[in-house]
């Protein structure tokens, strides 16, 4: 008896340590930073906020990540509130971050529809302004904006999501275009290279993997280049779920981008638990918040099929952006369903990180 409960314990101890040694790679994984795994590949940036740069956030942005972008605070309303008022406080914490830690940086957005101040398009009474104006007002906000971060940012994101989800406009009806016309787009990035001549400048969209938009964003970009205008890039902004996008849906719209010869970044990864909307509706009793083992199996196949494309476009791609640091606070929280949190990013809401992780960086 005693020879078997001897035998029992040794099988328990091998058992052990062939356990101990199929984990100890993922502990050993687990030092290896996201920055150094691509450190060959691509800058991997994350968007941030002014709060998060003290703490344990920022310790993992410091660790990970070898870019950042602003996720809200160089937009135009936040930046440029009134006409003679920028705010700057935080968009000059984030810059100062970044060089103190020898971080790249991108800057997001110079002109977007949303986030517009109303002042933008309105005089002092009110009244619509005319084209000139607010091509002037346009021209202002850039020369300020990227002359004040001139040297100290390597890319920005020009104009932001102009394309429209449907119809057979390829212009999206925003006040930018209803008052100055379509140029409004190749204004502004004349305007972003005369304030920065070096800054890579990009157009930047989501949905660019749906057929139908992604054509339109492609004969956007061809007119832009015909023209000669200064665009470098475009950004596929990755807001995508564990249900799209297919492989062959992503690698054609790099190589359909790449083809006129610019360069691809992904912009604003995240991968939702929940099914791809972008309108807002109420939560329904069928909604559920917290990831089931199906949809963590599902993230983590969705960012291990995302990262082998990432790798194989290597030098058409130059950046992969992650849109927020964790799963503790993102823009997918409320959105598109208030009251309902979503889980898309690599680092859980402690900070550690996820079995999605580990496919991104074990190849």
């Amino acid at each position: 008896m005693m020879m078997i409960k001897r035998s029992i314990r040794y099988r328990a101890l091998v058992s052990c340590i062939c356990l101990a040694a199929t984990l100890a790679p993922e502990k050993l994984l687990a030092q290896k930073a996201l920055k150094d795994a691509y450190k060959e590949y691509f800058p991997i940036g994350v968007a941030v906020a002014s709060r998060n740069l003290t703490g344990p956030e920022a310790e993992l942005i410091i660790q990970q990540f070898s870019s950042i972008t602003p996720e809200n605070a160089m937009k135009m309303g936040p930046i440029h509130p009134e006409p003679d008022r920028y705010h700057w406080q935080d968009a000059d914490a984030i810059v100062a971050f970044a060089q103190k830690n020898g971080i790249k940086m991108r800057g997001h957005t110079l002109c977007w529809h949303n986030q517009t101040p109303k002042w933008f398009f309105t005089d002092d009474e009110g009244k619509q302004v005319d084209r000139q104006t607010l091509l002037a007002r346009l021209k202002q906000h850039i020369d300020d904006v990227v002359g004040r971060y001139k040297g100290k940012i390597y890319a920005w994101d020009v104009v932001n999501e102009a394309v429209p989800d449907t119809g057979a406009s390829i212009y999206r009806k925003s006040k930018f275009y209803e008052i100055i016309g379509e140029d409004y787009i190749e204004k502004a990035f004349e305007y972003a290279h005369a304030a920065d001549p070096d800054a890579k400048l990009f157009y930047n969209d989501y949905n660019t993997e749906s057929a139908a938009k992604r054509e339109k964003i492609f004969q956007l970009l061809k007119r832009l280049k015909a023209k000669n205008v200064p665009v470098h890039g475009v950004g596929l902004q990755g807001h995508w779920s564990v249900y799209e996008p297919s492989t062959e849906e992503l690698e054609k719209s790099i190589t359909q981008f790449s083809s006129l010869g610019l360069a691809v970044q992904i912009t604003e990864l995240d991968v939702s638990i929940h099914p791809k909307e972008h309108e807002r509706r109420q939560k329904k009793p069928t909604d559920n918040a917290a990831p089931t083992p199906e949809t963590i199996a599902r993230q983590n196949a969705q960012y291990k099929m995302l990262f082998d494309v990432f790798r194989k476009y290597k030098g058409t791609l130059t950046g992969v952006t992650f849109w927020n640091v964790s799963d503790k606070s993102t823009w997918l929280d409320n959105f598109p369903v208030p009251g309902r949190k979503d889980y898309p990013l690599l680092f859980d809401e402690h900070f550690k990180p996820k079995a999605a992780y580990y496919q991104v960086i074990n190849f």
